[in-house]
């Protein structure tokens, strides 16, 4: 987990209403209300579903302000919880993943989050139907040109900085920002026009696991009413809104979707996680034209100095293993330095061993290695998105992840340089309707949980709307 967020946020001496009571309705009660709400979905025409971190903490990531909440612990003086595994390993719930399935089904057709875990954009919404209130802890955008990227690792800033990475795109190169909210940054117009529009539109706004306490967000759903439209929220907390909904249901937010899906009869689709990397093979010739100065370095897709934050370690080993010397890359940057005899032919043997969050130990690249040979070294770059595509049916019909695919290669000649995009599938999960005390049970699952980190804002602490 990173508690680094809340570490990261300006700090305030009254963050609102904190270790909040929970409650829990009954079973036939709770039986009763789920039927309720899978007839408000199935008959629905605009769902939209606003989102908070009750979503994410059966991902491991701590709310702020429940029983245990990181808000909640501070008060009381009590140490907060220890990171089992790091922010950018997280998982996709069955909630996050329920909702892929809805918005594919074409009945979902909007989500607000005011959380910054970047779980709804990881799990498969698209960009475009996604409004994120608060920012996204693995997103950087250009102030210039408006491009965005989202990163595999959490960018070091908050409260709407610069970075130390710059646009992409030869014509602008604009120094990045980070995209997450301080306490008195204003929300972003363009997410909280869009998540307004939806909500206006909306015939059933479902909140889940949201205390609703933070203005102006807090107030969205409530802009469906004036339309006929219909509040539904799901939370473990009572919150100010629950006089103007329509259906309040108190219950784990994985339970009551797990059951919304089984009465549609639909399924909840799996998560693959693909990661890219790169490979860069650097060579050149010594001055008596014998020896070849070769370097490879295994590098992260978001340049040269950021982190690859999925690998821990490289072994690299050779067929012709009398001759040369096998070595062990335990630090980034992940980079060896060797000189053959020019004529010589071998292969390079790459054991990438993954961080802890992963669904498999290690995987293995082998790359051949050949000076003279000027026909491998042709430039192509494959349609990325129909490789994952190919890479998530093995990853979901074996159950297994350490597949790996290069979708892109770059040449240089002079001097001779070779760059190779490989992506590797490093997690597969996938989910059933089953769940027990709310603590979902993944059916096949690619590692063993992890712990994050929860972002959220406080009572009457007001976000201004930038104009």
């Amino acid at each position: 987990m990173s508690l680094g967020y809340a570490e990261k946020l300006s700090f305030i001496e009254d963050v609102g209403q904190v270790g909040m009571t929970e409650f829990f309705d009954s079973a036939h009660v709770l039986q009763d209300k789920i039927e309720e709400l899978a007839k408000l979905v199935e008959k629905s025409r605009h769902l939209v579903v606003f989102t908070g971190a009750g979503i994410s903490t059966s991902c491991g990531i701590p709310d702020f302000r429940g029983p245990k909440g990181i808000w909640t612990l501070q008060r009381e003086g009590k140490p907060l919880p220890e990171a089992s595994l790091p922010f950018h390993r997280a998982m996709p719930s069955m909630t996050h993943m329920a909702l892929v399935g809805l918005e594919k089904a074409g009945i979902l057709k909007f989500v607000i989050s005011q959380n910054v875990d970047g779980l709804h954009l990881r799990s498969g919404i698209p960009r475009e139907k996604l409004s994120e209130l608060h920012g996204n802890s693995f997103m950087e955008t250009c102030p210039s040109c408006g491009a965005e990227y989202l990163r595999d690792f959490e960018v070091e800033t908050i409260g709407l900085k610069e970075t130390s990475r710059r646009c992409s795109d030869e014509k602008c190169g604009a120094k990045l920002r980070d995209t997450v909210l301080d306490w008195e940054d204003a929300l972003p117009p363009k997410e909280m026009n869009l998540a307004e529009k939806h909500c206006r539109m909306g015939d059933v706004v479902l909140c889940l696991g949201t205390s609703l306490q933070i203005t102006p967000a807090c107030n969205l759903p409530l802009k469906s009413l004036s339309g006929g439209g219909k509040i539904v929220i799901v939370n473990l907390q009572k919150t100010p809104k629950d006089k103007k909904a329509t259906l309040v249901i108190h219950g784990f937010v994985d339970k009551v979707i797990a059951g919304v899906m089984e009465l549609l009869n639909m399924q909840i689709p799996p998560y693959i996680r693909i990661d890219l990397f790169q490979i860069i093979l650097t060579q050149s010739l010594s001055s008596d034209k014998k020896f070849v100065n070769w370097t490879i370095r295994i590098a992260s897709v978001h340049g040269i100095s950021a982190p690859l934050s999925f690998i821990k370690s490289v072994e690299v080993s050779f067929s012709n293993n009398q001759n040369y010397k096998e070595a062990i890359l335990d630090a980034q940057p992940f980079l060896l330095k060797r000189r053959t005899v020019r004529t010589e032919t071998f292969e390079i043997f790459l054991n990438l061993k993954f961080s802890d969050g992963c669904g498999c130990l290690n995987t293995q690249i082998q790359i051949p290695f050949n000076f003279e040979d000027q026909e491998s070294t042709e430039s192509f770059k494959l349609d990325k998105n129909a490789i994952f595509e190919q890479m998530r049916e093995v990853a979901i019909q074996d159950s297994i992840c350490g597949q790996n695919a290069v979708i892109e290669r770059k040449t240089v000649l002079v001097p001779k340089s070779e760059v190779t995009v490989h992506a590797i599938v490093t997690n597969v999960k996938t989910f059933d309707h089953q769940s027990s005390n709310g603590d979902v049970k993944p059916r096949k699952e690619g590692m063993n949980g992890l712990i994050m980190t929860r972002k959220q804002r406080s009572k009457g602490r007001k976000r201004k709307t930038r104009p």
